[in-house]
C-alpha cells in the first residue's frame, strides 16, 4: 500500500473536530511536571475502545500504547509530550487555563491531540500495518526529564527501530514542516556559582572582603571565555540570569550568588564548557581573597537527529503534502528537549509544525513560552496525518 493510496490528511481532517476538543480540554486544565493525572486520563478516554495495550510505570504518568499490526515487523515510536508550564495565561481564549500559575503555552496539549488522531487513524488500518507502533505520552518535558523516567522504567524495551516527534511552531509558516540532519536542539544544563567572601560595614569596605564586584568580574570573564575559547563552528551559549546578594543597603554581605544556563551543541563542548567554568569561578575569586564554588546541574542532552531519519521524514512530508510544505533549517535552534534522551537511544528525528494562524505575519507572532501564545488549531490535521503516515512508511519501507 503506497501513501498516495491512503488519504490521511483526509481522515485526519474529519477527526479534526474532535482533536480540538481534547486539545482545549486539555489546555482549560493544564499540569504541571512528571504527574499529569487529568491529562492521562483525558487521554485514556479517548483511546477507548481501540486494540491498544497500555503500559504505565511508577515514576511518570506516562503512557507507552502499543498497536501491533499482523506482521511482526518493525517497531516504530511517535511521541507526544503532555505537561505544561508554570504561567499565568493571558490570551483572552474561552477555553483559557482554569489552574492557576499553570498555562499550555508550548503546545503539548495539541501534541497530545495530534498523537490521538495518528492512534486512531492506524488502528482503523491495523490489519494493513507491517509491523508495531508504539504512541508515547510523556508527562515532564519542561525541565522534569520525563522521557528518561519512562526509559528507565522500561515502558520503551525493548526499544523501537526508529522514533519520531513533532512540536508544533507558533511563530513559522503555517502548515510547513521544518527540520534537519544533526543537532537540532542544544544540551541545556544549570550553572551555579557562589563567591564567599566575608561580610562587613559597607563604609568600611576595607575591614570585609566584598564578594559581589567578584560576581560580577565572573559573568565578565564567562563572556570572555565563550568568545576566546569556544568555536564558532561549534557553539556555546552560557548566560547567567539571576544575581542575588545582601539583604540592605548598608551592609556589605558575605556571599553572592549566580545563577544561568551553559547551552550547547555537541557532548565535546559541553564537556569543554563546564571544564572551563569549574577553573574559572574558583580562580577568580581566589585572586581577590574570596572562594567560589561552582555547580552544574545536568539538564538535556543535544537532540541529534539522524540524517536517515530526516530525510525519510522529508519524503513522506513531501509526498503526503507537496514539496513546499517541507523546509529544511539552516542551523540549530538553541532550546532544548528531552525527547534527545529517546534519540541518545534509537535513530530518529524530531520535526517542527508552523501553527500560526493564516493571514498573521508569523514573525511577529507570540513564541512558544510566551503567556500570550495562540495557535491555529486546524494543522492539527497535518500533525496526526504526518505521524500516521511516517508510522505506516516506516514499517514498510525502514529508512530506505
Amino acid at each position: 500500500m503506497s501513501l498516495t493510496d491512503t488519504p490521511w490528511h483526509d481522515d485526519a481532517t474529519a477527526l479534526l473536530p474532535d482533536l480540538v476538543e481534547l486539545r482545549r480540554a486539555i489546555h482549560a486544565e493544564p499540569e504541571l511536571g512528571l504527574q499529569n493525572p487529568k491529562t492521562l486520563a483525558k487521554i485514556k478516554a479517548a483511546l477507548a475502545g481501540l486494540p491498544l495495550e497500555l503500559r504505565e510505570g511508577p515514576s511518570t504518568t506516562g503512557l507507552i500504547a502499543t498497536l501491533k499490526g499482523p506482521a511482526n515487523g518493525r517497531t516504530v515510536l511517535l511521541r507526544g509530550d503532555m505537561d505544561a508550564l508554570p504561567l499565568h495565561e493571558d490570551t483572552g481564549l474561552d477555553y483559557s487555563s482554569t489552574t492557576d500559575g499553570a498555562m499550555h503555552a508550548c503546545g503539548h496539549d495539541t501534541h497530545v491531540a495530534m498523537l490521538v488522531g495518528a492512534a486512531k487513524m492506524l488502528c482503523a488500518r491495523r490489519d494493513e500495518l507491517a509491523g508495531t507502533v508504539q504512541f508515547m505520552f510523556q508527562p515532564g518535558e519542561e525541565g522534569h526529564h520525563g522521557a528518561r523516567f519512562m526509559l528507565d522504567d522500561g515502558l520503551i524495551d525493548p526499544l523501537p527501530d526508529a522514533a519520531f516527534a513533532l512540536h508544533i511552531m507558533p511563530n513559522a509558516p503555517r502548515g510547513v514542516f521544518t527540520g534537519r540532519a544533526g543537532p537540532l536542539l542544544a544540551s541545556s544544563d544549570v550553572l551555579s556559582i557562589t563567591v564567599k567572601g566575608a561580610g562587613g560595614h559597607a563604609s568600611m569596605p576595607h575591614d570585609a572582603t566584598d564578594p559581589i564586584p567578584v560576581a560580577c568580574e565572573i559573568v565578565s570573564a564567562i563572556q570572555t571565555m565563550v568568545t576566546r575559547t569556544v568555536s564558532v563552528f561549534d557553539p556555546a551559549v552560557v548566560t547567567i540570569a539571576k544575581i542575588t546578594a545582601g539583604t540592605t543597603n548598608n551592609i556589605i554581605p558575605e556571599t553572592a550568588h549566580m545563577l544561568g544556563t551553559i547551552r550547547t551543541l555537541s557532548p565535546r563542548q559541553r564537556a569543554q564548557v563546564a571544564e572551563h567554568l569549574h577553573r574559572l569561578g574558583p580562580n577568580i575569586a581566589a585572586a581577590h581573597g574570596c572562594t567560589a564554588e561552582v555547580h552544574i546541574e545536568p539538564g538535556f542532552p543535544v537532540t541529534l537527529c539522524d540524517a536517515r531519519a530526516v530525510q525519510f521524514g522529508k519524503s513522506v512530508v513531501e509526498d503526503v503534502f507537496g514539496e513546499e510544505s517541507w523546509i529544511t533549517l539552516d542551523t540549530p535552534i538553541m532550546g532544548a528537549e528531552d525527547f534527545a534522551y529517546v534519540l541518545e537511544k534509537v535513530p530518529g528525528a524530531m520535526f517542527f509544525l508552523g501553527a500560526s494562524h493564516e493571514g498573521d505575519d508569523w514573525r511577529s507572532c507570540c513564541g512558544l513560552h510566551s503567556n500570550r501564545m495562540v495557535l491555529d488549531d486546524s494543522v492539527m490535521a497535518r500533525g496526526a496525518a504526518l505521524h500516521a503516515a511516517i508510522a505506516e512508511r516506516f514499517l514498510t519501507d525502514g529508512f530506505e
